[in-house]
């Protein structure tokens, strides 16, 4: 993405924010559909489950808009709502009594859109083991790998939604990724 293109979208941002502080609840669907998909991608890594993201996602949005007279803009609107929302989930998931394996890759993009059903097997199946291995890391290299493979997030972005440094985001992710060749090997 170029400059220019990264500074119209934060102006647009910016102005959909200064209209949803005013009320405008056009305004604020329109925030709330820009993130909607990032946001609910990052609580489905994080509890693995579809139904408890949905409610980690909802619950995301109803603190953000309760909370955004106090959003600074110090970072950007996606990251400040990823960051509440990987609190929101880790918070669902301590509530949730069992734990679930995550998908690594979704299984719609797991097919490879061939007819050969014995490579989609295959690709399905090394899905299911990759996601299996994803689910051993530590939760922050987890989070990381997830957000970075996933949401594109850089690791600045990264370690502001963590609540660590773009450093400690950047060894988390790297010790994530070793730890998940050796798994994998």
């Amino acid at each position: 993405m170029s400059d220019d293109t990264v500074a119209a979208v934060e102006a647009e941002e910016e102005a959909l924010v200064a209209r949803a502080r005013a009320g405008d609840e056009a305004a604020l669907d329109a925030v709330v559909g820009l993130h909607y998909r990032s946001v609910y991608e990052m609580a489905y890594r994080v509890l693995g489950e579809p139904e408890l993201a949905a409610d980690a996602t909802q619950d995301t949005f109803v603190k953000a808009i309760n909370a955004l007279d106090r959003f600074r803009g110090e970072s950007s609107l996606r990251t400040w709502l990823l960051r509440i929302a990987t609190n929101t989930a880790r918070s669902v998931g301590r509530r949730k009594t069992s734990r679930r394996e995550v998908e690594l890759v979704p299984e719609t993009q797991a097919a490879t859109g061939g007819s050969d059903p014995e490579q989609e097997t295959f690709v399905r199946s090394e899905a299911e083991r990759a996601a299996r291995a994803l689910q051993e890391l530590p939760e922050k290299q987890r989070l990381a790998v997830s957000f970075r493979v996933y949401q594109g997030l850089s690791h600045r972005e990264i370690g502001e939604v963590l609540g660590s440094s773009e450093g400690a985001a950047r060894v988390n992710y790297h010790l994530g990724l070793k730890r998940l060749r050796e798994l994998l090997a």
